[in-house]
């Protein structure tokens, strides 16, 4: 074996000789700046993060107080609002924008928690999948399949029926739902690099399997995860409001969007604000991780062809 191949398999790509946080932070600091959609989308993600857990925080608002004097008070810029309840008030009394505040957090929290449960497992699995092969590959695609016949609101219902309404079995619901598309995007992504040369040295030299996945097979399907990850939690976001709004996700009187919604629609003739602002939340929330998701894959496109071929 000639020196090049090992020096390859010891090594791999160059980008890899950095430590792995110092790495990635490093690559999406580069991708931010050389894509303005992801710059933009992740600005306007992280203002609404500091609106949602630190403004409450500061302000001790809890969302859930009531003032039947106050009820329906309109928000400030309409005749009849005041600048203690800038964005109006319900029909209990409750602050809205202490609601949409507090709403957002949950529904942040349910996504990015989702996200790293779904993520872990299809990671594990998809790499097993990849990178063995055989009866391993066969029998976690197979129980992936079943994952994907099996309708997602009757998973929904399934779950609740079990383990009641709650938000940690909201994120287990979102994560068993979705583990199978990063399986097959992890798997895809390991067959591609598995067949590099530098794979194939490693092994040649009596690198341990669990070495060769570590140092050279993860670091270069971060990118498609990355991608689907930012894609798939905007997602999260619009399916935990579906749920709350149908009462199948986080029970009141904790605020979520998805209540705010279902309680609002009784009141939109009277007290439009109700409804619209949370769905204005909904859709600059949304649209946030769409433009950082969109940015980071039209930013990763070349990189996403070189492990592909």
């Amino acid at each position: 074996m000639s020196h090049e191949q090992l020096d390859a398999a010891d090594a791999g790509p160059a980008y890899r000789r950095r430590s792995g946080p110092a790495r990635a932070w490093s690559a999406l600091h580069a991708l931010l700046l050389q894509s303005p959609s992801a710059f933009i989308g992740a600005l306007i993600l992280v203002l609404i993060v500091f609106a949602c857990f630190i403004v409450p925080a500061l302000l001790g608002q809890d969302g859930e107080a009531t003032d039947l004097l106050n009820t329906f008070v309109p928000p400030v810029w309409q005749e009849g609002g005041s600048w203690a309840t800038p964005l109006g008030t319900d029909h209990l009394g409750r602050d809205t924008l202490s609601r949409i505040l507090i709403g957002g957090r949950i529904s942040l929290t349910v996504a990015f928690c989702a996200v790293a449960m779904a993520l872990s497992i299809g990671l594990v699995l998809g790499t097993l999948s990849g990178f063995y092969g055989g009866w391993i590959d066969s029998v976690i695609m197979r129980v992936g399949d079943l994952f994907l016949a099996y309708p997602f609101m009757l998973l929904t219902i399934s779950v609740i029926a079990l383990l009641g309404p709650s938000l940690t079995n909201l994120i287990i619901i979102l994560a068993l739902a979705d583990w199978v598309t990063y399986a097959r995007t992890v798997r895809g992504s390991v067959i591609a690099v598995r067949g590099k040369e530098y794979v194939r040295a490693a092994e040649a030299i009596g690198t341990p399997n669990r070495t060769i996945i570590r140092r050279h097979i993860l670091p270069n399907t971060i990118a498609p995860i990355l991608v689907l990850a930012t894609v798939r939690a905007a997602n999260y976001i619009i399916w935990e409001s579906g749920l709350s709004f149908l009462g199948m996700g986080v029970p009141p009187p904790t605020p979520t969007w998805g209540i705010m919604l279902a309680e609002g629609r009784n009141y939109i003739l009277n007290a439009w604000w109700l409804v619209t602002l949370p769905g204005l939340a909904i859709m600059f929330t949304i649209l946030s991780v769409n433009l950082l998701g969109d940015g980071l894959r039209d930013a990763m496109d070349p990189r996403l062809k070189r492990v592909g071929k």
